[in-house]
């Protein structure tokens, strides 16, 4: 008789945690706005000093599997990460600083808009000018 056994695995176990991953997912939450990786390693660099870039998409990755973390991707631009659980929006990208910044909610439904007999998925709506920081340092 052949034994047959079935082992229930999830689709991305928690990642293990870590000083470096905590802090990592503390400034993504604080930042209210989707980070790049360098802005992720700048802010988490005071709490944690002997971190690198390498570390910091590392653990970018293993927390996007984990579904805590989402990466944004924007045209002709590096994916950016922001904390998951957030209610449905869209972004706006300053074409000064290249900030990245959240707008809450939704146009609505934008099924319409798509040609007839196609059906929508999901969407995503970037927003592009001058964030107000930049719009005030032109002023002066």
């Amino acid at each position: 008789m052949r034994m047959v056994y079935h082992y229930r695995m999830s689709a991305a176990p928690a990642p293990r945690r870590t000083r470096q991953r905590a802090a990592i997912g503390s400034v993504l939450r604080r930042a209210r706005r989707p980070l790049s990786p360098r802005e992720v390693l700048e802010q988490t660099r005071p709490a944690v000093r002997a971190i690198g870039l390498a570390t910091v998409y590392r653990n970018l990755k293993r927390l996007v599997a984990a579904g805590s973390v989402r990466a944004i991707n924007l045209p002709g631009e590096a994916p950016r990460y922001e904390a998951s659980g957030e209610d449905h929006h869209h972004h706006f990208q300053c074409t000064r600083c290249n900030r990245v910044y959240d707008v809450p909610g939704c146009p609505g439904n934008l099924r319409r808009l798509a040609p007839r007999g196609f059906t929508v998925e999901h969407h995503d709506v970037t927003l592009y000018g001058r964030c107000a920081e930049c719009r005030r340092r032109v002023r002066r």
